[in-house]
């Protein structure tokens, strides 16, 4: 049996290796915050979406969908996705308490470990079994029908019960029968373990009846020498079974654990949802387009890390950018391109992760990668500048760049004059677009920026942060064209004059 919850035909790797810049995927778009949201305090399921969320490059359209199929089943059933959480942590948290095996070191003790675990098993499973009668009626989606359908299919009463008749067996309540047969040097060898065979004849009968000769070896009560051979001959006859029974038991937990592994990314989803529409934000289930098409267009799309971290309702932006590889977000300081810098990549890779995103409607391409270059504090250690360090940071994305990436830029080589950070920044944006990569740069390069006008109607998208005449901001942002003011003063005239205003 397998779950098949996040993946159609495979089991979700816990074990598999995160992207390369998982750390900065996760510290520039802020998604340790939407983790701890979603995990609500329950470890197992932060480690989970911790691994689940960064992966989400290697999803294509069908698993994306397919997932998105689940979680609506999961919305609308919380509880009973939760109670199957549950009961299957139950049955791993039984397998904890009674489970000895790493202690057993003879056949014998793997033997009755493995009968004791199993028969904790058998009662979860159908446990389990009797939890998909119950609810499989209420589950559209391809992956919770199929689910459910298995454990009826396969945990019938009939076959638990075959199970535990085998289970009494092996406890040899009549005593072990094996046969062997002599090798070289009169070394037992090929022994075997034997169902005894049971005699219908009547009991005078079987009186009567003469059989074939047998011997018998008896051992003293004091010999331990020959009650220890003794007890070799049995391991020697059980083993197989003793590893037959015991690789069954780590069939049945890793199917438990892989069902629990794959409800918990759900549940964080769960809890991520409940969350958001308590706070009276939108959430949508967006729409992947295959790669290579241009598709990216929104509307509402806010960040959802900054939503769980405030208490007010997080303004939304909306833009089209279909058929556009580039887009260059400029504007006043304090504007809230930083924050839409982060609700882009986070929606991105919630889509491909199969969930919802933050926004009232959410369409994009399916990217093959998504790497982030934000502007970073400088190296405490002083071996380095701070141009130095972001040039660096740039070759080391360029070494993992593939056609159909998606490059976010916040701010990047303004560690230098206008004239060099400008055309830096001209000539790796030029080699990326001409890769086939995506770029969003937020940026206050004027120089760069203006460079790219003439492609505003061809591949290129201008937003610009509003500002009021009065210098208040809308923290939304609009097409426009970039200007040669970002408004530094309005920030100057915050500091200094409200400074001197407090002053004694």
């Amino acid at each position: 049996m397998r779950a098949l919850l996040l993946h159609r035909d495979r089991d979700f790797d816990l074990q598999q290796r995160p992207p390369y810049n998982v750390t900065a995927l996760i510290g520039d778009l802020g998604l340790e915050v939407v983790l701890e949201a979603m995990a609500d305090g329950d470890e197992f399921v932060f480690n989970v979406s911790r691994k689940a969320i960064p992966a989400a490059m290697e999803n294509d359209i069908d698993t994306i969908l397919y997932r998105q199929d689940i979680l609506k089943d999961c919305l609308r059933h919380p509880d009973v996705v939760r109670q199957l959480y549950d009961l299957a942590g139950e049955a791993l948290q039984k397998k904890k308490k009674h489970w000895f095996g790493l202690f057993a070191s003879h056949p014998s003790s793997i033997l009755y470990d493995s009968i004791e675990l199993m028969h904790l098993f058998v009662d979860m499973l159908r446990k389990l079994r009797d939890f998909a009668v119950q609810h499989a009626a209420g589950f559209e989606s391809a992956g919770f029908t199929a689910l459910f359908a298995t454990l009826q299919q396969e945990l019938s009463d009939a076959y638990l019960g075959e199970i535990n008749r085998h289970l009494r067996q092996l406890k040899f309540p009549g005593g072990v029968f094996v046969s062997a047969q002599l090798g070289e040097g009169n070394e037992g060898t090929n022994y075997v373990i034997r169902k005894p065979q049971r005699n219908e004849a009547p009991w005078l009968a079987r009186m009567m009846r003469k059989g074939p000769p047998s011997y018998t070896y008896r051992i003293a009560e004091r010999d331990e020498a020959g009650a220890r051979a003794l007890g070799e001959l049995r391991d020697r006859g059980i083993n197989p079974v003793a590893n037959a029974l015991a690789q069954s038991v780590d069939h049945v937990v890793s199917f438990f654990t892989v069902l629990r592994t794959e409800l918990a990314f759900y549940v964080g989803c769960l809890n991520l949802y409940e969350k958001l529409v308590k706070k009276g934000q939108p959430v949508c289930f967006p729409l992947p387009v295959p790669a290579g098409g241009g598709t990216e267009h929104f509307s509402g799309l806010y960040d959802v890390s900054l939503t769980l971290s405030t208490d007010s309702r997080v303004v939304g932006n909306s833009a089209n950018a279909d058929g556009k590889r580039l887009v260059i977000i400029t504007g006043a300081n304090q504007g809230g391109k930083t924050t839409f810098l982060r609700s882009i990549g986070s929606a991105q890779l919630m889509m491909q992760c199969g969930m919802f995103v933050g926004a009232d409607a959410f369409g994009a391409e399916v990217c093959r990668a998504l790497f982030t270059h934000y502007r970073h504090e400088e190296d405490p250690t002083m071996k380095s500048g701070k141009l130095d360090e972001e040039l660096a940071r740039m070759s080391e994305i360029v070494d993992h760049l593939v056609p159909g990436s998606l490059v976010l830029f916040n701010e990047s080589f303004a560690a230098t004059n206008e004239r060099e950070g400008s055309e830096i920044a001209s000539q790796i944006v030029r080699a990326l677009l001409e890769k086939g990569v995506k770029v969003f740069f937020v940026t206050h390069l004027y120089a760069f920026a203006h460079g790219f006008l003439p492609r505003r109607t061809a591949d290129a998208l201008f937003l610009r942060a509003e500002r009021q005449p009065d210098g208040t901001r809308t923290f939304r942002l609009t097409e426009g064209e970039p200007l040669e003011t970002s408004y530094g003063e309005d920030v100057y005239r915050q500091v200094f004059e409200g400074a001197e205003a407090t002053a004694p």
